[in-house]
């Protein structure tokens, strides 16, 4: 007669439990898209619905070229740098960010963007983080370095609202799922309250100034650049503050009749926000370790 210890015996079924929650997990990831797949998705709808609606872009060749670069750099420096090959989702993004929001009658202009804007993620660095939001970088690089060659995306979406309507509300589902619909929301009513004082500042009409806002260019810059985890402070409060800041130097540049200044805005914001945020955390640690060493001192003090 075969008789089983009941150490094993509990042993065996603690086993089979884990199997099962395991098997569980993998059957709930199957029906459940991962978060880093989320950004992806919903670029992805911005671009059909732009394109299918309104055909903003200057040629789906173009676009699928930049794609190709950004993902065929993110894949080299990956390699090269980290010595693995790293999550192609982020290199999507700025690959597609580029195809909608470069205008050039060039070839060139997608494909050097999209390399720089994965370079810069490797190459502008500090504390191990990268300091540009990668399209933005590439973007506003492009913008500064080729105006004779090189402009912004400046399509509305006409007077037309359901195209808006579903993006603005995939987005929000999606980014309010990723926890950072705060991001957006703070930036939002600051450029709608900004655009206020720029109407009194400048004696146009309110809704003139707000009529950016509407744009695709807009659902770019609002859903993915100014809430780039890897470029974003790290405190909730933080990246409220930042986010308004954008929006502030966005209206000082545009009172300045600077043509892309929200580009610019976060450009000159997003590091600056980064390196005080690392500054910070570097005096804090700095003070604890003083701490900690005043501790032991006084710890050994008391033992003598």
């Amino acid at each position: 007669m075969n008789t089983t210890n009941p150490s094993e015996l509990t042993g065996e079924i603690e086993a089979g439990c884990d199997n099962l929650s395991v098997k569980a997990k993998t059957w709930r990831d199957w029906l459940t898209l991962e978060n880093r797949f989320m950004a992806p998705l919903l670029i992805t709808s911005i671009l059909l619905v732009g394109q299918l609606s309104f055909g903003f872009l200057e040629s789906w060749s173009r676009t699928l070229m930049a794609i190709a670069v950004a993902v065929a750099t993110e894949l080299v420096l990956g390699r090269l740098f980290l010595g693995k090959f790293p999550h192609l989702a982020s290199a999507y993004i700025s690959g597609i960010s580029v195809g909608i929001l470069i205008r050039s009658p060039f070839i060139w202009p997608y494909a050097m963007c999209a390399a720089i804007s994965i370079m810069s993620k490797y190459v502008l660095r500090r504390n191990d983080r990268h300091l540009w939001n990668p399209s933005n970088f590439g973007v506003s690089a492009m913008l500064f370095l080729y105006p004779a060659a090189v402009a912004s995306l400046s399509i509305q979406w006409g007077n037309t609202l359901w195209p808006m309507i579903v993006v603005w509300g995939l987005g929000a589902m999606i980014i309010r799922r990723l926890k950072r619909f705060h991001i957006c929301l703070t930036y939002v009513v600051s450029f709608v309250a900004l655009a206020g004082a720029r109407s009194w500042f400048t004696d146009s009409p309110f809704l003139a100034n707000v009529a950016p806002l509407t744009g695709p260019m807009y659902q770019l810059f609002v859903f993915f650049m100014i809430t780039d985890p890897k470029t974003t402070v790290r405190t909730k409060r933080g990246q409220c503050l930042v986010a308004f800041s954008v929006a502030l130097v966005e209206m000082v540049l545009r009172l300045a009749e600077v043509i892309h200044a929200p580009y610019y805005a976060l450009f000159i914001v997003g590091p600056i926000a980064l390196m005080i945020e690392m500054q910070m955390e570097q005096s804090k640690a700095k003070v604890g370790r003083a701490e900690g060493q005043v501790n032991l001192a006084d710890c050994a003090s008391d033992c003598h």
